[in-house]
């Protein structure tokens, strides 16, 4: 028995919260999807999440909300997470911190869990994912095969090298964190599906979200700069990734993008001027 899952990259504020609102219903319909994950961590005005953005999302069929380095920048995400297993957090965040590193979810396929992990490669220096995911990979596989890794991580050799590190022993790992989709999604030798970055569900006019003059400022400046969450070309980033239910391996990993980036404006700017 095979379980389609569709995983929707970091969904950005309310303009990314209102497209999926009316597009994940035809999305889950086209691609048969089981189940649906998604990162929330700055689904609340670009920086965290609250139950607010966390009801929206699980009304539409959500099942699964992991986050990372931003999870806790609202004081009422910190609140939510005390109370709500299925919106995670990195498992490897040090002992106390609040919040859920994993979810298993029953379907009528099976079993699956949803393990949250963030890396160190020019982020915060928390707690070891490689040596994190040895335990708790190991408890979880007492349960279901079927383990999709959210990847919150800055280095793409980082994200690769824990992929390799797992391969055969997680479904999936799927990188979040750069707001910026990758096309190297591929099964590897043991079974496990991968994509370095699934990228942004929000707005592209912008610098991965934020309002561009802010953003500008902040590197010409070096000063902190109001974020500001953009509002204009709104896409949507996700994968699907089928599973073989009894094995945990993967069957096939597919990537989604929508609308389509509009390429036609630069060609013809370019023959214009031949």
């Amino acid at each position: 028995m095979e379980i389609n899952i569709l995983f929707v990259g970091d969904i950005v504020g309310k303009p990314g919260i209102e497209f999926v609102q009316t597009w994940l219903p035809s999305l889950e319909k086209k691609y048969k999807a089981d189940i649906i994950v998604a990162n929330g961590e700055n689904a609340c005005d670009g920086k965290g999440l609250t139950e607010k953005e966390a009801k929206i999302l699980f009304e539409l069929g959500v099942k699964v909300i992991t986050g990372g380095n931003h999870t806790w920048d609202k004081n009422q995400s910190q609140d939510f997470l005390k109370i709500e297993p299925r919106a995670i957090r990195p498992m490897n965040y040090p002992k106390g911190t609040f919040g859920n590193g994993y979810y298993i979810l029953n379907s009528p396929k099976g079993k699956v869990a949803v393990l949250n992990l963030q890396g160190r490669a020019f982020m915060a220096t928390i707690d070891c994912p490689f040596r994190t995911a040895d335990w708790v990979v190991t408890k979880i596989r007492q349960e279901t095969k079927n383990i999709i890794v959210d990847f919150h991580a800055e280095a793409t050799a980082e994200k690769l090298a824990l992929a390799y590190y797992l391969d055969g022993k997680v479904s999936a790992i799927v990188g979040t964190h750069t707001h910026i989709q990758t096309a190297d999604e591929r099964i590897f030798s043991n079974g496990t599906a991968y994509i370095t970055d699934v990228g942004m569900t929000g707005p592209y006019d912008s610098v991965i979200g934020m309002k561009k003059e802010a953003a500008i400022n902040r590197f010409l400046y070096q000063t902190p700069q109001k974020y500001q969450t953009a509002t204009e070309q709104v896409h949507i980033s996700a994968v699907l990734i089928t599973i073989e239910s009894e094995s945990g391996k993967a069957k096939a990993i597919e990537r989604i993008f929508m609308p389509e980036f509009d390429k036609t404006t630069v060609s013809i700017a370019s023959e214009s001027n031949n």
